[in-house]
């Protein structure tokens, strides 16, 4: 599974997520960043990336859109990025169950452990 990290998240991500995450990127590698939403969101689709943000834009283009792409929304207000990883390091078998489930296009996961559609 394949992650596309958003710019609101560090590049430092993808190296803490690499394990649990293989191929998972962070816009900046794909000459994304400062881009449009839709176009981020094209890349995704196109690319066969599950996006990850904390931009309230990306979950109302699933809304919209549906998917691809699947969009993985953080609700984690101000978290750093050693608790955003270990947030997602520890969300695992919950983001591989949203993937896997062919209807799901928005996956929220919020910081205290809620997650939900």
């Amino acid at each position: 599974m394949r992650l596309l990290l958003d710019e609101n998240l560090s590049h430092r991500l993808v190296a803490r997520l690499a394990g649990r995450f293989p191929g998972t990127v962070h816009v900046d590698e794909v000459g994304l960043r400062g881009r449009s939403d839709l176009e981020i969101w094209d890349y995704a689709a196109q690319h066969g990336f599950v996006l990850v943000s904390k931009d309230d834009d990306f979950r109302q283009l699933s809304f919209l859109r549906g998917h691809p792409p699947k969009v993985i929304w953080l609700v984690v207000g101000n978290a750093g990025t050693g608790a955003i990883g270990e947030f997602l390091f520890g969300s695992h078998a919950i983001i591989v169950a949203f993937v896997e489930r062919a209807e799901d296009a928005l996956l929220t996961l919020r910081a205290g452990g809620e997650a939900g559609p």
